[in-house]
């Protein structure tokens, strides 16, 4: 994740027949309706604009349908892509939009902050009451924060009606088995998909030919961590940049695969402190081939990151600071005897103890300097991270792309011009991606803390290669020399090239194409409930919608999930809210036209 309102099919105003049974609009101007859906008896139906973009087209139409004969006139907006389905969302050209959300780093303030919370990343809604349900979730534990979220659900959804949920998705790709070896090919809840592990069963291809993935998009945002959080970056930061903390396939904390040999939380919940590895360099790119800048990545660099990740003026643009807003200070701790007098939040044990779990050599030595960090020797840097407040979510947000490490020196270099007078047309940031397409602007400044950097890019495709000063000889190494990601926009073409052998891995089969999948013997498909939430986002702010309650809450309870699931043949789950795939409030939506014909009647009397 990040925001990633769904991409779209071409404008169609028929309905998709595969497996739906929901009624045209012919149908229910001409059939009585025998489905328990009364259909809003009124000569003069309210007028709706609905918002999506053209590869959601069945979505689109069920919406529709399900408006129509609850007493709506619908008018469609549909946009053929991401960046014109955006600018018609920020020009307010709309009264409902399908969109969409993806909690990326397992917890469930990352489901709401960005979305609803006043001035959030992708927020449209001020609402105090909200503000503060969701600072008040955000400081007590998975154990305590059931109750909070449900009572901030049912401001959202049913005191409200700021969304209408429509359904969780499934989270699946498609494996090329003849090619790659498919138990090396990881599917995490949360993360997007990590390359590193990936392996040819012909392991002699590893330097001979390259794993070819494809997404859709070919515009990147941003390839600076924090001035992107959408689906045309997300997996490629993931795989670029080194963070403090990972996520399990499960979405638990882990220090495995990050740039710490372990972590500790100390007592109090508001210090964490994190022991470095010293077995990874800065890759950069020369005559486009990826060379190791003998640059070790640090405690300075770990600092610098995430002051800039948390300050909302560090960049023009910035896309993730409010991921970060709970960050108060990030230091180094150079005196050994700190990590000794301060107890773990379990209270087993000092962070000492912590943070010397499993290492080969227990700590003898701090030191400032990250070049002198030397693990055998028992030297090495730990870095203090101090929140606001009590906020044991901070590890989710670590592990998120935006949270990755960039080098100090590189970005500082070339990020020289004064944020305030950024100038679009004359100054060049770190990780524009025009530094990076082929052509008379490619100027490859990238410095990557991952285990893969990007060379360049095209129309077509992007070309990566394996960072050399990635943990070398570890389990964690690059196994695959060469990533190529083509750009494929359709999500059928992108599958009829997995078929035809033109790519080795698809991520993000959509349901309706899991028999195509499964019918093919070369291909194994891996699919597990994701933490992605479709839903109807209302406009608040000049449209009737934004000033009516009763007109928002006519469109909730017009909406049957039950049509969703089957025309999805059961591969889509109720949803309540973004937060519905991590914690189970027992909030639930049900469709009920009398409601409908109650808050539209009394719409209509206060026009």
């Amino acid at each position: 994740m990040k925001k990633s309102s769904l991409l779209a099919l071409l404008l169609t105003f028929g309905l998709v027949a595969s497996g739906c049974s929901v009624k045209t609009k012919t149908d229910v101007a001409s059939k009585p309706d025998n489905s328990g859906t009364a259909t809003v008896q009124d000569n003069k139906p309210v007028d709706i604009e609905l918002l999506s973009m053209s590869s959601n087209e069945s979505d689109t139409n069920i919406i529709r349908d399900q408006l129509t004969k609850n007493g709506f006139n619908v008018k469609l907006n549909i946009q053929p892509d991401y960046g014109s389905y955006k600018a018609q969302e920020d020009a307010g050209n709309f009264d409902i939009a399908i969109s969409s959300w993806t909690t990326v780093t397992g917890n469930p303030d990352y489901a709401v902050r960005s979305l609803f919370k006043t001035g959030g990343d992708y927020s449209i809604i001020s609402d105090p009451e909200l503000d503060k349900l969701i600072d008040e979730a955000a400081t007590e534990t998975a154990d305590q924060y059931t109750g909070t979220y449900k009572q901030l659900e049912q401001r959202l959804v049913f005191d409200k009606a700021y969304i209408a949920p429509l359904y969780i998705s499934l989270k699946s790709q498609a494996v090329n088995k003849d090619v790659l070896n498919p138990n090396t090919v990881r599917l995490s809840k949360s993360r997007a998909l990590a390359w590193e592990t990936i392996d040819f069963n012909d392991t002699s291809k590893r330097n001979k030919e390259p794993l070819i993935l494809t997404q859709s998009a070919s515009v990147l945002t941003s390839l600076d961590p924090i001035k992107g959080n959408d689906g045309s970056i997300n997996q490629l930061n993931t795989n670029m940049y080194v963070r403090l903390i990972n996520l399990t396939d499960d979405d638990k904390i882990t220090s495995d695969g990050s740039l710490s040999y372990n972590h500790s939380i100390a007592e109090g919940n508001t210090e964490y402190y994190f022991i470095l590895r010293d077995d990874i360099d800065f890759a950069k790119i020369e005559n486009k081939k990826a060379v190791d800048t003998g640059e070790r990545v640090g405690a300075d660099d770990v600092i610098f990151s995430l002051d800039r990740a948390k300050d909302k003026n560090s960049v023009p643009d910035h896309r993730t600071y409010s991921l970060h807003e709970h960050i108060k200070t990030i230091e180094t701790v150079t005196d050994l005897s700190a990590l000794d007098n301060v107890k773990q939040s379990s209270g087993n044990g000092t962070v000492r103890e912590a943070l010397e779990a499993g290492l080969d050599t227990k700590i003898k030595e701090l030191v400032a300097d990250k070049n002198q960090a030397d693990s055998k020797a028992g030297k090495y840097q730990v870095v203090k991270l101090t929140t606001t407040e009590p906020f044991p979510q901070v590890l989710n947000y670590l592990a998120h792309q935006s949270a990755g490490i960039v080098s100090k020196k590189q970005v500082e270099s070339i990020n020289t011009y004064d944020v305030a007078k950024f100038d679009v047309n004359k100054d060049i940031p770190y990780g524009d991606q025009n530094t990076v397409t082929e052509g008379s602007k490619y100027n490859n400044t990238l410095y990557a803390s991952g285990p893969y950097i990007l060379s360049y890019k095209n129309d077509y495709e992007g070309i990566f290669y394996k960072n050399p000063g990635y943990r070398k000889g570890s389990e964690f190494e690059p196994k695959i020399s060469t990533v190529k990601v083509r750009f494929i926009a359709d999500t059928d073409s992108a599958l009829s090239a997995l078929r035809s052998g033109e790519i080795h891995l698809l991520y993000g089969v959509p349901e309706t194409k899991f028999d195509t999948v499964e019918s093919d013997s070369k291909l194994k498909l891996q699919s597990i409930e994701s933490n992605g939430v479709t839903y109807l986002l209302f406009n608040t702010s000049n449209r009737d919608v934004a000033k009516s309650d009763d007109l928002r809450k006519a469109v909730l309870y017009s909406i049957n999930q039950d049509e969703f699931l089957q025309f999805y043949s059961n591969r889509k789950i109720k949803a309540f809210s973004t937060v519905s795939p991590i914690v189970k409030t027992g909030n639930e939506l049900t469709a009920d036209p009398a409601k409908v014909k109650e808050y539209l009647d009394k719409y209509k009397a206060s026009k």
